[in-house]
């Protein structure tokens, strides 16, 4: 029986040796083999350790979703350098910033890109540039100056080496590298996979990018369980639906907007999905409302999470056969403990019910911010505990329920709005199919809280009947001062709601 891996390095030769030809990924019609995976992951890692990379070296991986991403994340850790996930969204400024920032050995990038990243680093850089092409073979795609493709042993790291830099989104500021360990990202793929009971019978399904944390451990997982993992570069409803009636997926993994785009003008009831025998959701809380449509139209459960980069993936979910409780992102994961500090004493324990900030501790939690020592103080207390600036509390039976972010609660008049609060209860209205609330400047108040929504196609609502709806469910002060209805609200790569980008919005009229 094969020893399951300690690290990154041996995750894929793990796999090709229990999962062989199997098929492990489906990406834009081509599959690819665990077998074949690992093939040209060694080839490409040679290639690599030839261009100087080395043990501890930090190596920026900029690649859309696709067998590339996943050949090139494994073939920097067969090195035993450190990979550095980004975004493929990002604009060659900020690439740059994270590049200098972590000091990185080199880049691998799409070849189109390379120009404009050149040109954001500093004139004389060191910084190796490693174009990719969009090919389907090493040979094909990787273009590192010509050097064979030849194979690689593994470089072992241990446990404890660093084996992952994710850098945060920087919504509050410049972005932070959340420094993450080889045990972190194995043990958190692994418990992922022992709540939800993924195993090598399940064909998942995804269109979360790999550079995000839960792409990432939905990636790992295929590796450790042998799963087939269809994955799209982006999220488009039509596709996703097509792909689990066609190649019978039994698992989808999302965020909330993507659930309400399945919901809308698709051809949901025209497609078998009885495939499906689970969801997962997370990133955002999504109101009870949506999450019971959601499951109605799937035809399976869905369960939630909760996560963050810094503690490399999942923090809380449901185990997949335990008692449901909608709007919950349950309880810990194995080995973690969370707890709730009170908003007015931090160091005393909010009680039952009572919203608090989440503190969260684990062998996953990071071991800092990549030469950040101050930021990392403010965030790592004494004991262990990562404060997560979401704000939470806990039920009778020690279910876990976000709130809402810390800094994104509204304070009008000295009263805390949270907005997801409002948002839960615009999205009980039948025409509302996406909502979101954010806090306005007022000379008065300080903030008033007002509600961006999309309306579903073919439906009609004005915005004073949204506001008595708020009114009879929500305390005075927590009903918006205003209801503007947009086509569309900005997301970010994961298709996460960005509020902080609700007031660029245009206003539109039905």
């Amino acid at each position: 029986m094969l020893e399951r891996p300690q690290n990154l390095a041996t995750l894929p030769s793990y796999a090709a040796g229990r999962f062989g030809d199997k098929i492990a990924l489906r990406h834009n019609g081509h599959c690819y083999s665990f077998a074949e995976l690992e093939a040209h992951i060694g080839q490409v890692a040679g290639c690599l350790i030839q261009l100087g990379v080395a043990r501890h070296h930090r190596v920026l991986l900029h690649l859309p979703n696709g067998w590339a991403w996943i050949v090139g994340y494994f073939a920097i850790a067969r090195c035993g350098a450190v990979v550095v996930p980004v975004n493929s969204m990002l604009t060659a400024a900020e690439i740059a910033y994270i590049a200098q920032d972590c000091d990185a050995f080199a880049i691998l990038a799409p070849t189109e890109r390379m120009g404009a990243i050149n040109c954001a680093l500093p004139t004389g850089h060191r910084i190796q540039l490693m174009p990719v092409r969009n090919g389907h073979t090493p040979d094909a795609a990787f273009e590192l100056t010509g050097r064979s493709l030849s194979n690689a042993e593994p470089i072992e790291p241990l446990e404890s080496d660093v084996s992952t830099i994710g850098y945060t989104s920087g919504t509050t500021g410049r972005a932070k590298g959340a420094v993450l360990t080889h045990r972190a990202v194995i043990l958190n793929t692994a418990m992922t996979a022992n709540l939800h009971v993924r195993t090598a019978q399940d064909v998942v399904l995804t269109a979360l990018p790999s550079a995000h944390v839960y792409g990432n451990v939905i990636m790992n997982g295929a590796f450790l369980c042998g799963y087939e993992l269809i994955l799209l570069e982006r999220f488009d409803a039509e596709l996703a639906l097509e792909a689990i009636e066609r190649h019978r997926v039994t698992l989808f993994e999302g965020v909330p907007t993507m659930y309400y785009y399945l919901l809308g003008p698709s051809a949901l009831g025209r497609r078998d999905l009885s495939s499906l025998t689970r969801a997962t959701v997370g990133g955002q809380t999504m109101p009870v409302s949506q999450l019971r449509e959601s499951e109605r139209g799937l035809g399976c459960p869905i369960i939630e999470l909760w996560g963050m980069t810094e503690i490399a993936g999942l923090g809380t979910t449901h185990p997949a056969y335990g008692p449901p409780k909608l709007g919950s992102i349950g309880q810990p994961l194995p080995y973690s403990q969370c707890r709730i500090a009170s908003i007015k004493d931090p160091g005393r324990e909010a009680e039952v019910g009572q919203p608090g900030e989440l503190l969260f501790r684990g062998p996953t939690v990071m071991q800092g911010y990549f030469e950040r020592p101050e930021a990392t103080s403010e965030v790592l207390l004494p004991g262990g505990w990562l404060r997560t600036g979401d704000i939470a509390y806990t039920d009778e039976e020690g279910y876990l329920f976000v709130v809402d972010r810390l800094k994104e609660m509204i304070i009008t008049g000295g009263y805390n709005i949270y907005p997801s609060e409002v948002e839960r209860v615009i999205a009980t209205h039948p025409a509302v199919q996406m909502v979101a609330v954010s806090g306005v400047a007022d000379a008065v108040k300080g903030e008033l809280a007002v509600a961006y929504v999309v309306v579903k196609p073919g439906a009609q609502v004005d915005d004073q009947t949204l506001l008595n709806h708020c009114r009879s469910e929500l305390a005075a002060y927590k009903v918006p001062r205003a209801v503007c209805f947009v086509g569309d609200l900005p997301k970010t790569s994961t298709g996460k709601i960005m509020r902080r980008a609700l007031a660029d919005l245009d206003e539109a009229t039905i």
